[in-house]
């Protein structure tokens, strides 16, 4: 065997589908991890800085941001371990792999393996979806508030009229309501959308929503994968069973007839042996 039949032999047996999923998975969850966790870090800083003056205000959501910054810290640890035994389980069950080199057969404990692996990634994809969701709210808020920025920039010729458009940070559960100020209004609510703090946060809550949505797809793409890996591998053991099975007849029906059986095959005519 040449080179060439070597590379296209091994290459024929990479899972394309399975790594596509895997290359997603990471480079979502790199997205969600990386820019949340510094999203959450500027917004504890806008809260400080623009809507509260005590720190006994907002010391809850310090706590609250923090605990979600060990979760991030959790979340990529256990994807970037999953995604890789993901990608393996993709090598073991592909039928590429299982065709270049010759085996269909599977064992008991590889399929029950292999639906645990579909059961789980399912199960993760829709608690990702509410991931997702939530990830959504941050981008929310934000979008409003840039909204009453943008509004506020077009009514600067009335004074009296901006400084009844405010942002509450309380009304979003951020702040208690007996924080002071908890809001900002007017010519300073535009002056924090002016800021670079604020122009970040918005962009890197943009970049985590954006990264919960491909590593959700990555886990749909996968959990579909691999169940239709499994009902190939179904399907060629079922085929298998029975093209025994038909070995088995013709055996016993020959040995019945004294070896006189011919063989309902044709006969390789272009045998030239």
């Amino acid at each position: 065997m040449g080179c060439y039949d070597c590379c296209m032999r091994c290459l024929g047996g990479v899972p394309y589908c399975s790594l596509v999923a895997t290359l997603l998975c990471f480079s979502g969850i790199a997205l969600f991890c990386g820019c949340g966790h510094q999203a959450l870090t500027e917004t504890e800083r806008l809260i400080e800085t623009y809507f509260a003056r005590n720190i006994q205000d907002y010391i809850t959501l310090a706590y609250i941001i923090q605990y979600f910054q060990y979760v991030i810290y959790g979340l990529a640890s256990f994807f970037f371990l999953y995604c890789i035994v993901l990608l393996a389980e993709g090598f073991y069950t592909t039928s590429a792999a299982k065709q270049t080199f010759g085996e269909f057969r599977s064992t008991m404990c590889g399929r029950c393996l292999s639906s645990s692996f579909i059961v789980m990634t399912y199960v993760l994809a829709v608690l990702w979806l509410l991931v997702f969701a939530f990830s959504a709210l941050p981008v929310y808020f934000f979008y409003n508030m840039d909204a009453t920025c943008h509004t506020i920039d077009v009514l600067t010729e009335t004074p009296a009229s901006i400084n009844q458009l405010c942002v509450d940070a309380r009304q979003y559960g951020l702040l208690p309501w007996n924080a002071v100020p908890g809001k900002a209004c007017g010519m300073t609510l535009s002056n924090v959308c002016k800021t670079r703090e604020y122009q970040m946060t918005y962009d890197l809550y943009i970049a985590a929503f954006a990264g919960a949505g491909i590593t959700l797809l990555a886990l749909v793409h996968c959990a579909l994968h691999l169940a239709v890996n499994q009902v190939y591998q179904r399907k060629l053991r079922h085929g298998e069973r029975e093209e025994r099975r038909g070995y088995d007849l013709y055996g016993r029906l020959q040995r019945d007839r004294g070896g006189t059986l011919c063989s309902p095959y044709p006969a390789n005519t272009f045998d030239i042996s």
